[in-house]
């Protein structure tokens, strides 16, 4: 919920979740080669906490 309304989700010790914004871009078919327009849409995006880059880098 609360990524939906724009705000970043932190877990301490584990990372921060925010929502990144990709803007509209022409993209191609590979198969026909056609160009086709490729809607904005907003992804999800996270970043690693010291902690969780401490434990998997031993």
């Amino acid at each position: 919920t609360a990524m939906k309304s724009g705000d970043d989700v932190r877990l301490v010790g584990f990372g921060t979740f925010s929502v990144s914004a990709r803007p509209a871009r022409e993209g191609r078919n590979p198969q026909t080669g056609k160009t086709l327009t490729i809607a904005a849409s907003k992804s999800a995006k996270f970043t690693a906490g010291k902690s969780l880059k401490d434990t998997i880098n031993g």
